[in-house]
C-alpha cells in the first residue's frame, strides 16, 4: 500500500504555508504534529466534542473530521492567533478567566474559537441562541453557565451594551 501526498498552500494564523500532506491526515493532525499548535485538542476524533474547533475562512469546523488536503487555499485560525503581540489575552480569553469558565481547560480552546465566530458576527444573541451555538462542545468539568456568561460578557462589550442583569 502506498501513501499518497498532496501539495497544499494555505494560511495558518496569518502565516502562509506551503506543505505536502498525507491525503488521509486530518487538519487536527496537521496543526498539532506539523505546526505544534497544541491548542487544537484531540478529543473524540469523530466531530462530536468540539475540542478541535478551528476557524476556517471565518467559520468554525471540527478539525478532526476536516481533511488537511481540504485546507488548500483556506485561511485557518487557532487559539494561538488570538494572543496580542506581547502575549496579552484577547477579550474572549479574558472573559473566560474573569468568569471562571475554565476548569481542566481541555475543552476551552474549542469553546473560545466558537465564541470568536459568534463575536465576529456582530450580532446580539439570546441566551437560547448562544446555548445552541455552543452546543457542539462537551465539557466534563463545568455546568456550562460560566462559559455562557463569559461569551455573553464579551458579546455585550463588543456591542457596546451593558450586560443585562440575571
Amino acid at each position: 500500500m502506498s501513501i499518497q501526498y498532496k501539495h497544499i498552500q494555505c494560511t495558518i494564523n496569518g502565516r502562509p504555508v506551503d506543505k505536502m500532506v498525507d491525503v488521509r491526515a486530518s487538519l487536527t493532525d496537521l496543526l498539532r504534529n506539523d505546526f505544534r499548535l497544541h491548542s487544537v485538542k484531540k478529543g473524540c476524533e469523530v466531530g462530536e466534542c468540539g475540542a478541535c474547533n478551528v476557524i476556517i475562512d471565518g467559520r468554525c469546523y471540527n478539525s478532526c473530521i476536516y481533511l488537511a488536503v481540504w485546507a488548500d487555499g483556506k485561511n485557518i485560525r487557532t487559539l494561538e492567533s488570538l494572543l496580542g503581540p506581547n502575549g496579552e489575552l484577547s477579550d474572549i480569553q479574558q472573559a473566560f478567566v474573569d468568569e471562571a469558565a475554565v476548569q481542566c481547560g481541555f475543552c476551552t480552546p474549542g469553546f473560545i474559537m466558537t465564541a470568536v465566530e459568534i463575536l465576529e458576527s456582530g450580532k446580539e444573541y439570546t441566551d437560547d441562541q448562544l446555548r445552541k451555538a455552543l452546543s457542539g462542545h462537551l465539557c466534563r468539568c463545568t455546568g456550562y453557565e460560566n462559559i455562557l456568561r463569559a461569551v455573553k460578557k464579551a458579546m455585550y462589550r463588543r456591542l457596546g451594551k451593558p450586560m443585562p442583569e440575571a
